[in-house]
């Protein structure tokens, strides 16, 4: 299995500064590399441009740009073109599937962060001196960077990525490892219900309340943003030094509070793997669910439209977006493959409307946000342990149709 590793690096500020630089040489290359298929494409002769053709032009690239292009790693460049070769592919799938299409971007200096090596020991490599207690790792055009390694890396190391987050850098690992011993059994198995009110209900009558980190730090974040509305746009190599701060703030604020979510997400994902051999969950579509309503035309006036809901729903899409479902159950899927435990999807439809004494869907049968009231049999409980206990028989009975 491959696991990834991320880990706090102490750069000089030269250092510093020859990685900022990279990032910028890769971005430049990555848009480089939009901008000569967009040309293409607007061609009279439609002429299509693929990864091999714009990989084989980095020798020549290289060679006419040595200050800026030679000095780095030939297979980071071929990565930062292979990322570009996704983007392109990720967007014609969504046009033949029917979704938003959403064309390839050109990158800011500030929203390129990212520079893969494909391979440990080709321009880069990890724990480049071994005999020093300093942990550091070694990349072309860099230097040997001290590394604060918390943890140690278990494997064989695949990939090497940096990763610039605020004014932090990091070396992110994927290593190769043996499939590790799965976690003494249990015995017990669960349903799960994300929601808002709380953030997680389970089949057994335990909640998980919301934490709403976004919420409780809504105040601050409102006064760096505002205080960084004050400020003119541009360049960042333009920027004063009260401008800087003021977004510095700003990503420290959004960074602290990302940070806290996924700490959220680990231990409570870590518990319920502990303490479950089964796990269901409902298969929600986050990105359905937080879509802004559409606007209703008022066909009596031309030009007007009617109330839609908009505001409200959009308090509900921030609810929702603070919650950090996908990031949680994305979690709860690593940790249980690492610990062997059985996670399934199911279609959440009617999991809160239906009894689970009786059976009888009904809307009616949830008068509440919180109560459920079943009109056929009069069985009451908790919605949200109501359609836990749904999800998990929907589980089991998936489970047991396809099994392992």
């Amino acid at each position: 299995m491959i696991r990834a590793y991320k880990f706090l690096m102490r750069p000089t500020v030269r250092q510093a500064q020859a990685l900022a630089e990279m990032l910028r040489d890769h971005c430049s290359l990555y848009n480089g590399a939009l901008q000569e298929r967009r040309d293409a494409w607007r061609h009279p002769s439609k002429t299509t441009v693929k990864y091999g053709m714009q990989s084989a032009q980095l020798k020549e690239i290289r060679a006419f740009d040595p200050e800026r292009q030679g000095r780095w790693s030939f297979s980071s460049q071929q990565a930062t073109l292979r990322r570009l070769d996704k983007a392109f592919a990720a967007f014609f799938r969504r046009v033949k599937s029917g979704d938003t299409p959403g064309y390839p971007r050109f990158r800011g200096v500030n929203w390129f962060d990212t520079v893969d090596f494909p391979k440990d020991g080709d321009g880069c490599r990890w724990n480049s001196t071994p005999h020093d207690p300093v942990t550091r790792v070694r990349f072309q055009g860099v230097g040997h960077v001290k590394v604060n390694q918390h943890r140690p890396v278990v494997g064989h190391v695949k990939t090497v990525s940096v990763k610039r987050e605020g004014r932090k850098w990091f070396v992110v690992l994927s290593a190769e490892q043996d499939q590790p011993e799965p976690l003494p059994a249990t015995g017990s198995v669960a349903g799960i219900d994300l929601g808002i009110a709380n953030f997680l209900a389970d089949s057994n009558g335990g909640f998980v309340p919301t934490p709403r980190y976004g919420r409780c730090a809504s105040e601050r974040l409102q006064a760096a943003q505002q205080a960084l509305s004050r400020f003119p746009r541009c360049k960042a190599k333009d920027r004063t030094a009260n401008h800087q701060r003021a977004v510095d703030k700003v990503a420290q604020l959004h960074g602290k509070v990302r940070r806290q979510r996924l700490d959220h997400a680990h231990k409570t994902a870590l518990g319920l793997v502990r303490a479950h051999d089964f796990i269901a969950h409902e298969d929600l579509k986050i990105r359905q669910m937080s879509k802004a309503p559409q606007p209703r035309p008022d066909n009596d006036r031309p030009g007007t439209f009617l109330p839609n809901g908009a505001a409200a729903k959009a308090g509900l899409n921030k609810s929702i977006h603070d919650a950090g479902w996908g990031v949680f159950l994305t979690i709860l899927h690593a940790k249980a493959e690492s610990a062997g435990r059985e996670v399934i999807a199911v279609d959440p439809r009617n999991t809160s409307r239906t009894c689970p004494e009786c059976g009888h869907c009904a809307k009616e049968n949830r008068p509440t946000q919180e109560k459920f009231h079943c009109v056929a049999c009069g069985h009451t409980a908790h919605a949200d342990t109501v359609a836990a206990t749904n999800v998990l028989r929907a589980g089991l009975v998936r489970r047991h149709a396809n099994p392992a």
